[in-house]
């Protein structure tokens, strides 16, 4: 797969720091996207019906929850790729990932049909940075806050890596909220 040099603190806003420093500079983020999507699926398949419907704590979501956030987050931000690729400077809002979660009907949906759309979507976001002219890495584009404000501006590598280290990061929290002593075991 392509190789994708790791972006550099000015070409992703504060928040997303915290994703990609879960992330080794070694080029390989779009191997990296495939390795980490058998291995939660490999995890998932793993727990019962009952846990993955657990919640934590109170307003906490669902593991089946966070699948779902992961694949809408991932759309999105594979679309803002996309359109910074192209070199669309137009600005585009965020997100309300809560409210996003709230409607996605995730705890009543198969663990197969999850899968089959994550699969479908995670294909389609390595085929997206794979053929991706090599001198649309370093556009940028920017968000809009809900003030209005222009905000949180990324470059198209920025995204790429956003996106493996947030799916990381939830990772992570799936086995130490999820599945560790205090939250249960795997099974």
């Amino acid at each position: 797969m392509r190789r994708i040099d790791k972006p550099v603190w000015g070409e992703y806003p504060a928040y997303s720091k915290i994703y990609l420093d879960l992330l080794e500079d070694d080029g390989k983020v779009l191997e990296r996207l495939w390795s980490s999507f058998l291995e939660i699926k490999e995890l998932i398949y793993s727990l019962s019906e009952e846990k993955l419907v657990y919640h934590y704590a109170k307003d906490k979501w669902t593991i089946k929850e966070i699948l779902i956030h992961l694949i809408d987050d991932e759309r999105i931000f594979a679309y803002r790729a996309l359109r910074n690729a192209r070199n669309d400077e137009t600005p585009l809002h965020g997100f309300d990932q809560d409210t996003y979660v709230k409607y996605s009907n995730a705890n009543n949906r198969s663990l197969e049909s999850i899968f089959e759309e994550y699969e479908l979507v995670r294909k389609s976001t390595i085929a997206l940075f794979e053929y991706l002219p090599e001198d649309s890495f370093m556009r940028k584009g920017s968000g809009i806050d809900l003030d209005g404000s222009i905000v949180n501006e990324r470059t198209v590598r920025g995204l790429a890596y956003h996106i493996a280290g947030h799916e990381l990061r939830h990772l992570n929290v799936i086995k130490e909220r999820y599945l560790s002593d205090e939250g249960g075991s795997a099974s």
